[in-house]
């Protein structure tokens, strides 16, 4: 018998030569994620009367560990400017150099589930560019744990939005973009209809890449978002 180096036993190299045989093995590996993250929570906030939640995702200028980049845009930067919100708004910076793992903000929403009065039949996800991405990718990831995606300007793995068949999707997208093209947001939205879902899609006939500013100063997006129930 061959004795790895960490103790394990394998037969022996001459028994293997030559051969293609069945192998498995088993082995625990575990690894510690994080981020920082702005938090917002509503002024009527009560522990007793559990609130949605919403989840925002930046794009790839606002990486770093500078957290003030993620007021930059989105829900984060109308509340730095005194807007008020009905959710509890969690919004993470992604490390520089990195992309969003669904993984890993899959364990920041246990984390602030186990924290704080959450609706959990009302958690929505939505981001720019990049974090249109996390989007898309998040929701195809988990889709049994959230009530609605809105993603701004991102693209996705359409061979998985049938994952998404039931999930109510209301993407953005400029149709002038020049960084993520209109075409990478209409194949998620063609895949998803071919799949039986019903998604909507507004497109911006002047917009370039900043797709972000109309949606996100547009009330009718977090009415639309409340209404929405997993």
């Amino acid at each position: 018998m061959l004795v790895l180096a960490g103790g394990a036993s394998q037969p022996s190299i001459k028994k293997l030569r030559g051969k293609q045989t069945v192998r498995s093995f088993k082995r625990k590996v575990t690894r510690k994620v994080g981020y920082r993250y702005l938090f917002y929570l509503p002024g009527e906030y009560s522990p007793a009367t559990p609130l949605p939640l919403m989840l925002f995702l930046h794009g790839a200028g606002e990486r770093g560990s500078n957290i003030r980049l993620v007021k930059k845009h989105g829900p984060p930067k109308l509340i730095s400017q005194g807007k008020s919100f009905p959710f509890i708004v969690v919004a993470p910076q992604c490390p520089a150099g990195q992309w969003w793992q669904a993984e890993e903000l899959n364990a920041l929403l246990d984390e602030i589930v186990e924290g704080y009065a959450v609706d959990t039949a009302r958690i929505y996800v939505t981001g720019l560019s990049m974090g249109g991405f996390g989007t898309w990718t998040l929701g195809v990831t988990y889709p049994e744990r959230f009530a609605a995606l809105a993603p701004v300007c991102g693209w996705g793995e359409p061979f998985a939005a049938f994952r998404l068949r039931d999930m109510p999707v209301w993407a953005f997208h400029g149709a002038k973009d020049p960084i993520v093209p209109l075409s990478k947001g209409q194949e998620m939205i063609d895949a998803l209809k071919r799949a039986g879902g019903s998604p909507r899609f507004t497109i911006y006939p002047e917009a370039e890449h900043d797709s972000w500013t109309e949606t996100y100063e547009n009330p009718g997006l977090y009415s639309w978002l409340l209404q929405r129930h997993r």
